[in-house]
């Protein structure tokens, strides 16, 4: 089946770069794209007429949300110790707060999310505080099964790790090591990618999903390493996030982060880093640059994630140091709700911030790294643009709004004027998941009604684990008094 879409801007690749086609068009064939630009002189079994927007790349998501609480509750809260595991519950009580089906669920919920917003790849993260302990293959095979049935491209991996964090009962954070459950974990993590990899005609692949860096022994870390090289898939390895991590990782093992992942033979072409922001020279940091960027270069690429590390009061400082030095720049968005126009917009703003330098972080540049840049982190050529030859993900921004206003340049404007609400219409590998912002045989309503019960669960379950075990309308007051 052929298709073609029209709309008042194309975003077309001329094989080096994005290109702006105006009253544009856009050809694909079951999942390959034929043609774009203007002048399509063919047929077509079926013709959108997009209008007064931008149809582009669908966005590449590398720390894609894949919960519904994460970075809501604890982007706020003065005392962080109250939503860390006590280390009375992680010794005697942890467990899992809801069960396999409704996990699921919330599952479900937070990849409609994803489709809602434009992301047609995804490499999902999720808190593992409401689990026994991290994600398990079940888990994540339920996962595998619904993005095939809604038809998004994911890249999937139980979490592991050897350790979680603690507070003991006078309030004092530490880590509690359970080795056997990470080697347990990386084990479930390889069967799985094994057995889901090229699933559902190919938008299912597997990858290493380990937790944060500090929650890694470094046996379990240079196991991760040999896994990649056998499976020769991705890890993705959350660090350089937060000046604690290279206090912790210094105290435990003598090292910074980049020295930990290059002895453990992990720092190279396969791995990504969500975040590295603190490294040596950052502003809340005590230690000079030390040529962390010349390492950064070598790996796949960082997935910078603007909107949660603003709600965390925290920034990358200086994104055009980065690329300049050849690090390759992905994004991700890491927080509810993904929305990656926002994202973008909130990276370039706190671009500027940073330098003090209006030019900073470009909108250009910010796109370039939802698609391109995405897409150059994974390996994948035939994503991250509209090309003849590469796959059919697009997605459709409407600019047509009222409050849209007027439009200075489409991307600039996408990013300044609109939110994933201006999402209209996505199509992944030619198949549109969603059209005229309804997702086939997805219940919103219901989803939405669901999920709130959820997270009232999930929010009322901090309590037991609270080291004081205080009552959540303490932990979690509300902004005025409620009658």
């Amino acid at each position: 089946m052929r298709t073609l879409v029209t709309a008042a801007y194309v975003i077309g690749f001329d094989g080096s770069d994005h290109v702006v086609h105006r009253d544009g068009q856009v050809v694909y064939r079951d999942e390959r794209i034929e043609f774009v630009g203007r002048g399509w002189a063919g047929e077509a079994d079926q013709v959108i007429d997009a209008g007064q927007a931008v149809v582009g790349p669908g966005f590449v998501d590398l720390d894609a949300l894949a919960d519904i609480d994460h970075a809501i509750l604890d982007t706020w809260h003065a005392d962080g110790r109250g939503l860390e595991w006590s280390l009375e519950y992680a010794r005697d009580r942890r467990r899992a707060v809801f069960p396999l089906e409704e996990t699921l669920a919330m599952r479900e919920y937070a990849l409609t999310q994803l489709i809602r917003n434009g992301v047609t790849t995804a490499m999902p993260i999720a808190a593992e505080t409401h689990g026994a302990w991290a994600e398990t293959y079940e888990e994540l095979a339920g996962v595998a099964e619904i993005a095939g049935r809604l038809g998004l491209r994911m890249y999937l991996g139980p979490s592991y790790r050897s350790g979680v964090p603690v507070v003991d009962a006078e309030g004092t954070p530490g880590m509690w090591w359970q080795p056997a459950l990470g080697e347990h974990g990386l084990a479930e993590a390889v069967r799985f990618a094994r057995d889901v990899d090229g699933a559902y005609g190919g938008l299912v692949r597997g990858a290493l999903l380990p937790c944060r860096i500090e929650t890694l022994s470094p046996e379990l870390m240079r196991a991760t390493a040999r896994a990649a090289e056998e499976l020769d898939c991705l890890v993705r390895l959350h660090c350089l996030q937060d000046p604690s991590e290279r206090r912790l990782l210094i105290e435990h093992h003598g090292c910074t982060a980049l020295q930990l992942l290059e002895d453990t033979g992990l720092l190279g072409p396969r791995l990504l880093i969500p975040h590295a922001i603190h490294i040596g020279g950052h502003s809340q940091l005590d230690a000079p640059y030390a040529g962390e960027l010349a390492a950064l270069a070598r790996i796949a690429g960082i997935v910078h994630c603007p909107r949660t590390m603003l709600r965390y009061g925290a920034a990358l400082e200086d994104v055009d140091r980065y690329r300049a030095a050849g690090v390759t720049v992905a994004l991700g968005t890491d927080s509810f709700p993904p929305d990656m126009i926002r994202n973008m917009d909130d990276g370039s703003h706190l671009a500027k911030l940073v330098t003090g330098r209006l030019d900073a972080g470009a909108a250009a540049d910010y796109y370039r790294a939802a698609t391109l840049g995405g897409a150059r982190a994974l390996g994948r050529p035939d994503l991250g643009r509209l090309a003849p030859g590469a796959l059919a993900d697009l997605v459709v921004v409407d600019l047509g709004d009222p409050r849209t206003g007027p439009v200075e340049d489409p991307i600039r404007t996408l990013l300044a004027h609109c939110t994933g609400a201006n999402v209209t219409t996505v199509v992944v590998n030619g198949r549109t998941v969603m059209r005229d912002r309804v997702i086939p045989g997805h219940d919103e309503a219901a989803a939405l009604s669901r999920a709130q019960a959820y997270f009232d669960r999930m929010r009322d379950a901090y309590a037991d684990r609270d080291y004081r075990r205080r009552p959540p309308s303490e932990l979690f007051p509300p902004a005025f008094r409620t009658r």
